[in-house]
C-alpha cells in the first residue's frame, strides 16, 4: 500500500460556529454544513472537518480541543501574511522563521486559533 495525499484533518473544537468566523475571516476558508450539526472548512482542495467536543464522542475524535497543529500553504509573501494577521489582531507565537517542510524549505510563522490549536503558514523558499 502507498498513500497517495492527504484529504481532510479533524480538528475537535469547543464553539463551532466561532471556529467558522475565525477561519473564515482570518484565513478565507469557506464553511459548509454537510449535514444537522456537521461543519467543515474548505480550501483549495482541501478541507477541515469540526468536531463539536461538546457533543457525543464518536470515533472520529477522541482528541481534545488544542491538540491540533497543522502547517497550511500559501503563495501570499510571509511578511504580508504577518501584516494581515496583525490587522485582523491575531498574535503571532513564533516566526517567521525556517523550518523543513515535505518538500523543501518552508518560511512560517506561527499562531493558535481560538481553541489553542497551533496553526502554521508558510511559503516554500526557492
Amino acid at each position: 500500500m502507498r498513500v497517495l495525499a492527504l484529504d481532510h484533518l479533524v480538528l475537535a473544537v469547543h464553539d463551532v460556529a466561532r471556529t467558522c468566523r475565525i477561519y473564515e475571516r482570518v484565513l478565507g476558508m469557506e464553511p459548509k454544513q454537510e449535514r444537522p450539526g456537521k461543519w467543515s472548512l474548505h480550501f483549495g482542495a482541501h478541507k477541515i472537518s469540526l468536531q463539536d467536543a461538546q457533543a457525543a464522542p464518536n470515533i472520529a475524535c477522541d482528541t481534545v480541543p488544542g491538540s491540533g497543529n497543522f502547517c497550511l500553504l500559501t503563495t501570499t509573501p510571509i511578511e504580508e501574511v504577518v501584516a494581515h494577521l496583525e490587522r485582523e489582531g491575531v498574535a503571532i507565537v513564533d516566526g517567521p522563521g525556517e523550518r523543513a517542510g515535505a518538500t523543501g524549505t518552508l518560511l512560517s510563522v506561527y499562531f493558535k486559533d481560538p481553541d489553542g490549536n497551533l496553526v502554521e503558514i508558510s511559503n516554500y523558499l526557492p
